[in-house]
């Protein structure tokens, strides 16, 4: 997910009796409720979502609010929101991102748009390789010490994360780790066929290349050593636009 840390006003409508307020962030209508008001800065946003710096009024704690636009226009972008709420709700590790709460819709009967809410990270793994900011090799030990904990976990789960790279790990200011980005998991139990399409290119394992629907966990740990390089080498290790 690519940050962009624009400063914007914000001047919500209050709707529904001022349950829920209305804003309109850089041409981006958000609809949260009341209790939530957006800052003036984004996250950042991705293919299919966009994420927002946002504080719960009741709680004080500042929190990421993704919305999920149109998210049962097609059956892809529906199965991916479905699995990562279901997946994120049942895990509970401090190396997992962990989702705060669900946003209900206001018209629970018509929704297009979903609205989730996650504990507050500074930045992620992609921008800090791409910065001016020294790592030393406790960061790089730091870094992967707490990805392959975090994996540990999904692994003993039997979750395979799928699209490990270094966007999808949220850092804070104290360089704590969390996986994110749960859209293309699944369990191993899951008896439909496996997609060959996963994992961003640069990630990607071998029998991934190679096409096969049958693969481990061993997919993620191919990614966590292309991200070990990367945060090593300050550059991808296999960039490509191609298999070639």
């Amino acid at each position: 997910m690519e940050n962009d840390c624009t400063a914007v006003e914000i001047n919500g409508l209050p709707t529904y009796d001022g349950r829920y307020i209305l804003y309109n962030v850089l041409g981006n209508l958000f609809e949260v409720s009341a209790k939530y008001s957006p800052s003036i800065q984004p996250v950042g946003r991705g293919a299919y979502a966009i994420v927002w710096y946002s504080t719960n009024s009741e709680t004080k704690d500042e929190v990421a609010i993704k919305k999920i636009g149109n998210a049962f226009d097609n059956w892809v972008d529906t199965k991916r929101t479905l699995r990562e709420i279901k997946l994120l709700c049942h895990m509970d590790h401090e190396n997992i991102i962990k989702i705060k709460d669900i946003i209900p819709p206001p018209e629970k009967e018509k929704f297009n748009d979903v609205y989730i809410v996650y504990v507050l990270m500074d930045t992620d793994l992609h921008q800090i390789i791409c910065s001016s900011q020294a790592l030393t090799d406790d960061h790089c030990q730091y870094f992967l010490y707490q990805l392959l904990r975090g994996l540990k976990y999904l692994h003993s789960a039997n979750v395979l994360h799928r699209d490990l790279k270094p966007g999808n790990l949220l850092l804070n200011a104290n360089c704590d780790l969390k996986i994110c980005d749960f859209g293309l998991a699944r369990t191993t139990s899951e008896t439909d066929f496996m997609t060959e399409y996963v994992v961003t290119r640069w990630y990607r394992a071998p029998e991934l290349l190679l096409n096969t629907y049958e693969y481990t966990a061993a997919i993620d740990i191919w990614s966590v050593g292309c991200i070990l390089m990367e945060i090593l080498r300050r550059e991808p290790l296999f960039p490509g636009k191609d298999y070639a």
